[in-house]
């Protein structure tokens, strides 16, 4: 799997720009900061994921003063060439098609582009809240198993339409909110009981990859390092008894307190809270070993490597870190930005100067 075309319109600071990437090594992005380095590779994510990375808004993606985004990939997967396209828009939903068919889910993009991105906020999948560890595992089975893009629908239809429900109820759950109440939690126990057994699934499958990359990461014998994975329900017993159990409390706050969409994911290193008692080194070598274990897997599963996309990564780890990640890096597109020299292992097919979008000696970003 590799991307031979990047084309982007009016996102971010580009008003047009075309990036040419190596489709089987690795392509290093070099400028300053704030030079759009970091935005090329959240265009590459969004159109894989549907949204961004960064965890920016659509306002956010769109030149300023501009309406609509626009940007095009050419895939090339088994010899065979795709083409996923997006226009973003700061009034309506976004669009997007996969060889020019609507998507439906994020199926639809996963079949023809999966990416692998380890970024400088990947820490915060370790020591922030509960909905990004949420996000890193559903992302990952919408790559491994075919029927996860529904269910997330599926479950993020329901709880819409269940908490917009519980709002109209103001507080009072009479006989005809109760009745319809009931359809509802019926429908999202079932997709929600589903989620969640293939989350609980994908942690044990994913335990461990965790634990040895840590280990490598750290330099240290897997005896001496220990990375475990719990998967925290919300509710105990069943989803369906527990939604009953607790309808007096959602009507009250207006919201659906337990479910999928509640969950956690803990994290521990040696015992220890990752999220509370680990050092910003170990959180950092905790999240990237979880990225890189989903990649082996989604390896495993599709036959080819995602695209792999590391935001200057290098910048927050110190050399010997920054060496031991290269050596986990496995087979397949690379596509690397960095404000810092690389470490001496990484082997670079290409060189694109951001700064010089007119079309620099080094490389292929540019002008359209």
């Amino acid at each position: 799997m590799g991307i031979t075309r990047l084309e982007l319109v009016n996102y971010r600071i580009f008003e047009r720009g075309l990036l040419e990437p190596d489709p089987h090594g690795t392509t290093v992005l070099v400028g300053l900061n704030g030079t759009g380095k970091t935005s090329v590779l959240e265009a590459i994510g969004y159109l894989a994921t549907a949204r961004s990375f960064r965890g920016a808004t659509r306002e956010h993606l769109i030149r300023q003063g501009i309406e609509d985004a626009y940007l095009h990939a050419t895939v090339e997967r088994h010899d065979r060439p795709s083409t996923v396209n997006a226009q973003i828009s700061r009034m309506a939903p976004a669009r997007m098609t996969v060889n020019h068919q609507p998507v439906r889910t994020r199926r639809d993009l996963a079949d023809v582009l999966a990416v692998t991105t380890f970024a400088p906020e990947d820490i915060n999948v370790v020591r922030g809240g509960p909905a990004g560890r949420r996000d890193v595992l559903d992302d990952a089975l919408v790559l491994l198993e075919p029927t996860a893009g529904g269910l997330l629908e599926t479950v993020d239809r329901v709880l819409r339409q269940r908490n917009a429900l519980l709002k109209q109820a103001k507080g009072r759950l009479t006989p005809e909110i109760t009745s319809t109440l009931d359809v509802w939690d019926e429908r999202l126990q079932a997709a929600g009981t589903s989620l969640i057994t293939l989350r609980e699934t994908l942690v044990d499958d994913l335990q461990d990859e965790v634990q040895r990359a840590y280990a490598a990461l750290a330099g240290a014998p897997v005896r001496d390092e220990r990375a475990t994975m719990d998967y925290e329900r919300s509710f105990s017993g069943d989803l369906g008894t527990a939604l009953l159990a607790n309808r007096d409390d959602d009507a009250r706050r207006i919201r659906t307190g337990v479910g999928p969409h509640r969950d956690d994911l803990r994290l521990e290193i040696n015992h220890r809270d990752a999220r509370t008692e680990a050092s910003q080194g170990e959180q950092r070598c905790l999240a990237l070993a979880l990225r890189l274990a989903i990649h082996q897997r989604v390896t495993a599963r599709l036959g080819t490597p995602p695209v792999l996309l590391l935001d200057d990564v290098f910048s927050e780890l110190d050399p010997d870190r920054s060496r031991r990640l290269v050596n986990e890096l496995p087979e397949g597109q690379t596509v690397i930005t960095s404000a810092v020299p690389l470490p001496s292992n990484v082997t670079s097919a290409t060189v694109v100067a951001i700064e010089d979008i007119g079309g620099g000696r080094h490389g292929s970003l540019r002008s359209i």
